[in-house]
Order: structure tokens, then C-alpha cells, then sequence
């Protein structure tokens, strides 16, 4: 066995800590997280290379939808009230399908905290991700976690003042490029991006970018772990969303109890020592500043940090990695039994362990079939169902649609001949980025006739209409019907609409009223 005190300990006091909770008005305590590596560490190098990638270059992918609509690949046409996302096309009385992908969003966050906890935020949640880039231009220019806490402590000179105001000036300049980015994707980004240049945006455009920039830099560089532990609501709101088979970031106290930096000395005299050798490592490297030896804690986010930073010990040690992994509270209680004997003692680490110093079979490791059981499935379905149904109801959605507003005053007129007219307000939707000679027919109303207001054409039960690609038409209808085919209470009838190049149709159910003396 290797002694113990040949792993450097890291004078890491936690900001955060359960056995004693900070008053939720103090000051900051700065955290000066020491950068990690292993595996955890560098599948986050990769989510962030992603996410920051598809954040960043997303307004500028193109998408060609011919000559009559934007070829920006994701776009929210505010001033046409349009969000186009590649093939699709979203209009504002389809926001459901919005809404679906919100809910959709939603029962994700649920699948994903209860099966492997806070991954959202460890891995993929904003927050994290631009913090994790603020630390990297901050090592970059100060240095790591020892060199940041003595540029930190030492007193203001040239050295310092260029350091800082050079990491500054990079975080300012990352939130402007955020704010930027953010702007990309209500406007033609080409073209936004001339203007911004050349000071001839829009207002709203500039104090975007300037709102983004300050939150950017307020949130990824001042505040950072503040704003998980005092802002998000998430840290309250995961706990029920975990059970006994959830997997979290977990201390395996069964096997690093009682800790000791002198193993050898502790068990020359007789004495359990566990793996932990108290080195600190996992303080040192945690973003949030917590100690994960105190269990369960809102302001762990579960980035497994810690997990690389003891993996990397225990290789040092010879030891098996794994004292501190993801593991479900399932296990935990299970091996904390075996080290216990039952709970009839404290932990005794050679419990777990047979002669020859390796785990007992009796030992519970983690599967991935522990994970699937029927909340996993229930989450599952509900979201497979929901996307589904978007899914379906996205590929049959009909492109050509009529709405009809009867007027309200006069709701009819009584011509000179004794025949009535009623008039409508006709909005023939196209929704698709393409011209449209739309036919629009009256039916089911007998002997009636309409005429378009403006139209210079006689009057007929059928119109030949133009539509311009991608947009609403108005048209002012007057239907006529003669005196003898007047019968009883108001009528009935349909507005016909249809596309004879796409096959695609639309009908609207409207009332022709009538007078009383008619009736």
C-alpha cells in the first residue's frame, strides 16, 4: 500500500457547505475552481463545443425555400409574425405547435433528472456552459486555481490590473458576441449584422445586445454558482423528481470511511481505515464550492468534476476508481448495510472487501437496467406520445385555410329587386411560400350569387382569386340571394376554397340572415 501522504492535500475550504449554511444576505465568497480532467471533464469540453457551436452558428445556416421567402435556415420573422426552422414553416395560429414543443421540453427535463439527476444542469444548461467558458479565458490569462487565489489576494499593481483588465475585456467581449447571436435570429443575419456595423439598425437591435451583454457578464463572470443556488428554481424542484433509483454524484462513504492520511500507522494499530485520504481534490476542482463527502446537497449540479478529480487520486494510490461516482441512493443503502454490518456498527471499509482486498460480491454496482423501471416508461411514452402527436398533426397540417367574419352592422340589406345581401369579410390564408390562384365557391345556398367588392366582374357563385406567396388576403363579399328563395330562418351555406394545382382545400360554415317579414 502506498502511503498516503504522497498525494498532495489542497487547502480547499468549501463556500458552500452543510454543516454550515451561509446567512442568504452574505457577501460573495469567491470560488476558484482548480480545472480537472478525465473522462467527465472532457465529454463537457465536447457538450460545450456543441452547444456553444449551434448557439453561435445556427443564424447563419442556410435553407432555400425559393425566390418568395427567407433562405435563413432558423428564423422568427417577427415583423411578418412567421418562424421558420428549415422545412417548416410555423404561422401565429400554429403556436401550439410551440406550446407541444415546451411540454415536450418539460417531460424531458423530468425523464432526464429522474433517471441520471441534474445532467441538465451539470452538462447543457446555459448557465453552466458560459461559466465553463468564462473559467477557461480565466485560467487562460491568470492561471490556474493557486496562481488566480494569490493574483487574488496580492495587492493591486500594473501586473494585476492588465490581468484583470484583459479577462474582463474578454468576458465583455463574449457577452457582446451573445447578445449578438441572439439578435441573428430575428432578422436576416447577413444583412442585421452590415447594419450594426455601419450604425443603421433598428434601436431595439442595440439595446438587445447591450441588455445580453450586461446579463451575459453579470451572470457567466460575477455571479456564476449564485445564480444556480439563489436564482434557479430548479435545485427545490429536483428533489421530487428523484427517487431510490436515481443516479446522482455520490460519495461512497461504505468504502472511504474512517478517512486517514496515515493508513499504514492506522492499521499497524488495529484500526478500519477507509480510501478517502482527505486530500481535498474533490473541494478544489467543485464549481460550486460544495464538499460532496456531506452527501446530497441544492447546490450541487452534478457536473462530476469531483468524480475525475478522486478517479485521479485513487490511480495515484492504486486503488479502484469509484469513491466518489454516480451511483442511485438504492445501492448506497445496500453497501452502507454490508460496511455496517447491518447498521450495527460504524462503517468498516474490510467489510466490503474479501481477504485478498478486493470488493465482495456482495458489493451492489450500478446497472443501466436499474434506470428503466415504470416512471422511466411512464416519462417516456408521455413524451414519445406528445411528439408523435406533433409529428402527425405537423405532416397532414393543410396549407391553404379560409376564415369568414359576417358583418355585424347591417347584418343584412334588402335590395330594390326584394332579394337580400349579406356581407362578409373573406381572409384566404396561403402558407406557402409560393403564388396561389385560389377558387372560391358558395355552397348549399340556393339560388344565391356573390360579387367581390372592387372586382369590376359579374356576379357568380365562383372566383378565380390570386393570393401572393406566403401571405393573408382580404377580400369584401357580398352574397345575394333573390326574395323567392327565401325560406324560413336564417340559412346556412359554406365558403369553398381550393387549390386545383395542390389538390388542397378549406370550407367555412356562415349564416345568411335574413329579415323577419321574409321569414
Amino acid at each position: 500500500m502506498r502511503d498516503n501522504t504522497q498525494v498532495e492535500r489542497l487547502e480547499a475550504e468549501a463556500v458552500n457547505s452543510v454543516r454550515i449554511r451561509q446567512p442568504m444576505y452574505a457577501a460573495r465568497k469567491k470560488i476558484f475552481p482548480k480545472r480537472a480532467s478525465g473522462s467527465f471533464r472532457r465529454f463537457k469540453w465536447v457538450v460545450m463545443a456543441i452547444t456553444l457551436g449551434i448557439y453561435y452558428l445556427t443564424p447563419w445556416l442556410r435553407w432555400d425555400r425559393g425566390q418568395f421567402a427567407p433562405d435563413q435556415a432558423v428564423l422568427l420573422d417577427l415583423a411578418n409574425r412567421r418562424f421558420y426552422f428549415f422545412f417548416i414553416e410555423i404561422w401565429p395560429q400554429e403556436f401550439y405547435y410551440v406550446a407541444g414543443l415546451l411540454v415536450m421540453a418539460g417531460v424531458g427535463l423530468f425523464l432526464i433528472t429522474s433517471t441520471v439527476g441534474r445532467a441538465w444542469c451539470g452538462y447543457t444548461c446555459p448557465q453552466t456552459v458560459w461559466v465553463d467558458l468564462f473559467l477557461v479565458v480565466e485560467r487562460a490569462i491568470e492561471g490556474d486555481r493557486n496562481a488566480r487565489m494569490k493574483l487574488d489576494a496580492g495587492p493591486w499593481t500594473t501586473r494585476k490590473l492588465v490581468l484583470r483588465a484583459a479577462k474582463h475585456t474578454l468576458w465583455l467581449v463574449i457577452g457582446v458576441l451573445t447578445g449578438g447571436a441572439w439578435i441573428f435570429y430575428f432578422a436576416d443575419a447577413p444583412t442585421l449584422l452590415g447594419e450594426l456595423f455601419t450604425i443603421t439598425a433598428a434601436p431595439v437591435a442595440y439595446i438587445t445586445v447591450a441588455v445580453l451583454t450586461a446579463t451575459t457578464y453579470t451572470f457567466g463572470g460575477l455571479m456564476r454558482e449564485q445564480v444556480c443556488t439563489y436564482m434557479c428554481p430548479w435545485p427545490r424542484i429536483q428533489a421530487a423528481m428523484l427517487d431510490e433509483s436515481s443516479l446522482t454524484v455520490t460519495y461512497n462513504d461504505w468504502r472511504g470511511e474512517p478517512r486517514s492520511r496515515h493508513a499504514k500507522k492506522v492499521l499497524a494499530a488495529g484500526q478500519p481505515v477507509g480510501d478517502c485520504v482527505d486530500c481535498n481534490a474533490c473541494v478544489a476542482v467543485c464549481p460550486m464550492g460544495i464538499v460532496i463527502r456531506d452527501g446530497q446537497q441544492l447546490e450541487c449540479i452534478t457536473c462530476a468534476l469531483c468524480i475525475d478529480a478522486c478517479d485521479g487520486v485513487m490511480d495515484k494510490l492504486g486503488k479502484e476508481r469509484g469513491l466518489i461516482s454516480y451511483a442511485t441512493l438504492s445501492d448506497y443503502n445496500a453497501n452502507m448495510l454490508l460496511a455496517t454490518a447491518g447498521g450495527a456498527s460504524s462503517v468498516n471499509p474490510s467489510l466490503v472487501r474479501t481477504a485478498d482486498g478486493l470488493f465482495s460480491d456482495k458489493v451492489a454496482h450500478f446497472h443501466i437496467r436499474k434506470i428503466f423501471r415504470p416512471r422511466t416508461y411512464v416519462y417516456i411514452g408521455l413524451w414519445s406520445l406528445i411528439g408523435l402527436g406533433l409529428l402527425y398533426s405537423l405532416l397532414t397540417r393543410d396549407r391553404l385555410e379560409v376564415n369568414v367574419l359576417h358583418d355585424r352592422n347591417p347584418q343584412f340589406v334588402t335590395l330594390s329587386d326584394g332579394s337580400i345581401r349579406n356581407g362578409y369579410t373573406v381572409k384566404l390564408l396561403n402558407m406557402i411560400p409560393e403564388p396561389r390562384t385560389i377558387i372560391v365557391t358558395i355552397q348549399d345556398l340556393q339560388g344565391a350569387d356573390m360579387s367581390i367588392v372592387g372586382d369590376d366582374v359579374p356576379a357568380s357563385r365562383s372566383f378565380a382569386i390570386p393570393v401572393e406567396p406566403d401571405r393573408l388576403k382580404m377580400l369584401k363579399v357580398f352574397v345575394r340571394q333573390p326574395a323567392d328563395q327565401i325560406h324560413g330562418t336564417a340559412q346556412t351555406f359554406k365558403f369553398r376554397v381550393e387549390d386545383k394545382a395542390s389538390s388542397e382545400s378549406d370550407e367555412y360554415t356562415a349564416t345568411f340572415n335574413t329579415p323577419e317579414i321574409a321569414r
